[in-house]
């Protein structure tokens, strides 16, 4: 179950993540100033936004449900997962270039990931 968990707080991270990432490229698409209150407050009310605020809180939840399960020397490293899983939803979402630095840098996280957590705790 504990691996579960951490699937599940690797997944919500990952569509927060993405989820923010469309929004904001709607409302600001020039880059988002923090300094305009207007903008700011639109995206506060935006449902998807706060949808992936609430995911981010329930993606809390699940990896302190891991965390009670799993040392968090083993926990952890798994996170990295999230780098990878983010970067194929941003080469598929939003067309983002995939060249070989960033498959390269993405296989070595994933191959971190696994040494890590085969590592003795």
């Amino acid at each position: 179950m504990a691996y579960v968990f951490v699937a599940l707080t690797i997944l919500l991270t990952a569509y927060g993540q993405v989820v923010l990432k469309w929004k904001v490229g709607l409302v600001a698409p020039n880059g988002l100033a923090l300094d305009d209150p207007a903008t700011l407050i639109k995206l506060f009310i935006d449902p998807w936004v706060i949808s992936a605020f609430f995911a981010a809180f329930v993606a809390s939840l699940f990896w302190m449900g891991a965390l009670s399960k799993l040392p968090l020397s083993k926990a952890y490293p798994l996170m990295a997962l999230s780098f990878p899983t983010v970067a194929v939803l941003a080469v598929t979402l939003f067309k983002e270039e995939l060249n070989a630095p960033k498959i390269i840098g993405t296989a070595l996280i994933i191959l971190g990931a696994v040494v890590l957590s085969r590592a003795p705790a």
